[in-house]
C-alpha cells in the first residue's frame, strides 16, 4: 500500500467539518483493520491520522475525531452492525458522543444516577450526562444508563438516542478550551425510545464499556506521543533560532530531560498498542493512560517555561500546557487508572 492520503481541508476547520472530510477521504474506515471497526483500530494507521490532526488542527477537533475513532464506532459495530448511525459516523456524515460520565459521579461511573426505565415497547432516560464531548454538534447520543440501583457491574445498559428526540437538551460547557470539541452538558427529560434503542445486551453497560475505553487509552497514548513530538520540535527550532538560550547548558538539560520523557513514553505506547488493540488488555492500557498523563503534562511544561514570556500568548504553549491536563483527566484520572 502506499502512503494514506493527506488529512484533507482547512486547518482552522471546526470538528464536524474535520469529520466529514475524514470520511469523504476514506480516513475513518481506514483507521480500522481491514476497515472495520468491530475487527479493531489498526494501531499505525489510527497513530498517523491522529499525528496528522494534531499538526495542524486545534486540540478540541482532535479530541472529538479521537473519542469518536476509538470509542464510539467500535462500540456501535460490536452492538448494531447495520444502524444508520455507524454507517453515517463511517462516511463521516453523523456525529456520535459518548454520553457516559455523570452528574456529580465524575470517573465513578458505579455512582451514576443517569436511568433508562423500560415500558413495554418503549423506554424512558432521565439524568445528566456532563462534560461530553461531541455534546453540542452530535447526532446520535450513546448513553450509559442505570436499569437497576445498586453499583453491581450489571446494573447499566447503552442506549443509542437522536440527538434532536424531545427531552433531550444540551448546554455547552463553561469553558474556552478545546476549541471544536463540541463539549457540553446532555440534560435527559422524559426522553422516550423504543426497545430496540438499548443496545448491547441487558446489563452489558459497563463491560462493554471497559473493553472500549481500553483502545480509547491507546489512542490517547497515540495522540500523546504526537503532542511531545510535535512540542519538543517546535521548541527546539525556537531556542536554536535565538542562539544563545540554546548554547545554555541548563536550557539544553531540561530540553533532554523532557526529550528522554517523550521517547520512553513512545516506546511504551510502541511495544503495547497491538496487545490493547487485538486483545483489550486493561491493564497495558492502563499503563498507556498513566504514562501519557504525567508524560504530556511534564513535557509541555517544560517547554513551555523554556518559552519564557512568550509561552503566554493567546496560541502560545502555556494554553497548550492548560489543555494537556486532559492526558491525566479524560478516560480515567491517573490517580484513578494507578
Amino acid at each position: 500500500m502506499g502512503a494514506p492520503a493527506p488529512v484533507p481541508g482547512d486547518a482552522g476547520a471546526p470538528a464536524r467539518t474535520t469529520w466529514a472530510e475524514l470520511g469523504a477521504a476514506d480516513r475513518i474506515r481506514a483507521a480500522y483493520r481491514d476497515g472495520r471497526p468491530e475487527r479493531g483500530v489498526a494501531v499505525e494507521a489510527l497513530g498517523e491520522l491522529l499525528t496528522e490532526l494534531d499538526a495542524d488542527r486545534p486540540a478540541g477537533v482532535v479530541l472529538s475525531s479521537c473519542v469518536q475513532l476509538a470509542t464510539a464506532l467500535p462500540l456501535l459495530a460490536e452492538t448494531v452492525p447495520r444502524h444508520e448511525a455507524l454507517h453515517d459516523g463511517l462516511a463521516g456524515r453523523a456525529v456520535i458522543a459518548l454520553a457516559a460520565t455523570d452528574s456529580g459521579s465524575g470517573s465513578d461511573l458505579t455512582g451514576a444516577q443517569t436511568t433508562v426505565r423500560r415500558d413495554g415497547s418503549e423506554a424512558e432516560i432521565n439524568g445528566t450526562k456532563r462534560w461530553i464531548t461531541n455534546a453540542t454538534t452530535a447526532d446520535w447520543l450513546l448513553v450509559l444508563a442505570r436499569r437497576r440501583a445498586g453499583p453491581h457491574f450489571t446494573n447499566f445498559d447503552w442506549v443509542l438516542v437522536a440527538a434532536d428526540t424531545p427531552g433531550v437538551r444540551v448546554e455547552p460547557a463553561d469553558t474556552d478550551l478545546f476549541t471544536g470539541s463540541g463539549v457540553g452538558h446532555v440534560h435527559l427529560d422524559g426522553v422516550r425510545v423504543g426497545s430496540d434503542a438499548l443496545i448491547g445486551g441487558s446489563g452489558r453497560g459497563l463491560p462493554l464499556f471497559l473493553r472500549h475505553i481500553a483502545v480509547e487509552r491507546l489512542a490517547g497514548g497515540l495522540w500523546a506521543t504526537a503532542v511531545c513530538r510535535r512540542v519538543l520540535s517546535t521548541t527546539r527550532r525556537w531556542l536554536v533560532g535565538r542562539e544563545p538560550l540554546w548554547e545554555r547548558e541548563g536550557v539544553r538539560l531540561d530540553y533532554a530531560r523532557a526529550l528522554v520523557r517523550a521517547r520512553q513514553l513512545d516506546a511504551l505506547v510502541g511495544s503495547l498498542g497491538r496487545r490493547i488493540a487485538e486483545r483489550h488488555d486493561q491493564a497495558a492500557a492502563a499503563l498507556v493512560k498513566a504514562s501519557a498523563g504525567t508524560t504530556v503534562e511534564e513535557v509541555v511544561a517544560a517547554c513551555a517555561h523554556l518559552y519564557g514570556a512568550e509561552g503566554f500568548t493567546s496560541a502560545g504553549l502555556q494554553r497548550q500546557r492548560a489543555e494537556a491536563a486532559l492526558f491525566g483527566i479524560a478516560g480515567g484520572p491517573t490517580e484513578v487508572v494507578l
